[in-house]
């Protein structure tokens, strides 16, 4: 732990967009742990439900503010008085970019162009949200933040053009802008279309043959606590500036291997076998991702911490006690 990331956030006025979210909740349990006065960007919804960012209703840790980064008005509001810009909203989803791409170009590339104006308005710092799928199969590995990016799929085309458009304003308006690159986060509170709690819930539910898309591709998966505290790291360095940063281990696994160690942490038996209806168009499917994450070390002082046998038992525990808000049976896009 870097004991001066813990202390920059004290007291600092932050706003973090998607901040109900997988990663963006347990980014603002982070920084109101850290004493951070945080701003809560959520997405609009007519029943007020705020996930899992629910505990903070009545306690007053947190303030409130529901919107969509497609409208700029109310992002313009919502960066207001903030001093940091933890930009998390966006669609995520890669099977659901094949049926409706205009939607990612919308909420992806127009959205970070809404928080980004916002920013320079209110002289806010901006740490954008990227993602590994921008650099596609990797051409070389470990993958640096030097590598190709490649477009496999209208979601990760949108978040080239989210990371440029972000980026533009860092050189177009001298804004300060760090870009964040996770790669594969994983852990409680991830929704039922990854693949770790997608295989974790049917074993749960008793399944004894898991049904999964391509079994080859390999994934560098980092658990959500150390991209979380990847987000504070980066943020609170300024040699980040002007820089995308990788946040992943270093170290890969097969799909297939990776459903046989979630077999092995959830107690459980099963068979492995492939479903077509999950596999990814011909030429979309990313073949290999793995992280040079020696950038991340270097300018934010970050390494992650836990191991990826420990990640899959805690995430194995919290998908069986959560069983109930999962649809094993169903494939969500």
């Amino acid at each position: 732990m870097n004991t001066n990331v813990e202390q920059y956030w004290n007291g600092r006025k932050v706003l973090v967009t998607g901040a109900e979210g997988f990663i963006g909740s347990t980014l603002v349990d982070l920084l109101v742990a850290r004493g951070a006065e945080v701003r809560a960007l959520v997405h609009y919804k007519p029943y007020a439900e705020r996930g899992y960012l629910a505990r903070y209703l009545t306690g007053g840790e947190v303030e409130m503010t529901a919107g969509d980064v497609r409208d700029a008005g109310r992002v313009l509001d919502a960066v207001e008085g903030c001093e940091t810009v933890f930009h998390l909203a966006a669609l995520i989803g890669i099977p659901y970019s094949y049926q409706a791409p205009e939607a990612y170009v919308q909420t992806n590339v127009v959205g970070t162009q809404n928080v980004a104006a916002a920013c320079l308005r209110h002289g806010a710092r901006l740490v954008h949200t990227s993602t590994s799928e921008v650099y596609g199969t990797a051409i070389t590995a470990p993958i640096s933040e030097q590598h190709p990016l490649q477009p496999q799929s209208p979601y990760s085309a949108s978040k080239i053009g989210a990371d440029m458009m972000a980026l533009s304003y860092h050189h177009s308006f001298d804004l300060p802008v760090s870009v964040v690159r996770p790669f594969n986060t994983y852990g409680p509170r991830q929704s039922a279309r990854a693949v770790i709690p997608a295989i974790l819930a049917q074993l749960h539910a008793g399944a004894t043959e898991i049904r999964l898309g391509s079994l080859t591709p390999t994934r560098d998966f980092t658990y959500v606590g150390d991209t979380a505290e990847g987000f504070l790291a980066v943020g609170a360095s300024d040699r980040t500036l002007g820089e995308a940063v990788n946040l992943g281990t270093g170290s890969e696994v097969s799909i297939g291997d990776l459903a046989h160690a979630l077999i092995a942490a959830s107690g459980r038996e099963a068979r492995v076998v492939v479903d077509p209806a999950r596999l990814r168009p011909s030429g979309s499917e990313v073949e290999r991702l793995l992280s040079d994450n020696s950038r991340a070390r270097e300018l934010a002082d970050w390494k992650p911490r836990v191991e990826l046998a420990e990640g899959l038992e805690r995430t194995s525990a919290w998908v069986a006690a959560h069983l109930d808000a999962f649809a094993p049976d169903r494939y969500q896009v």
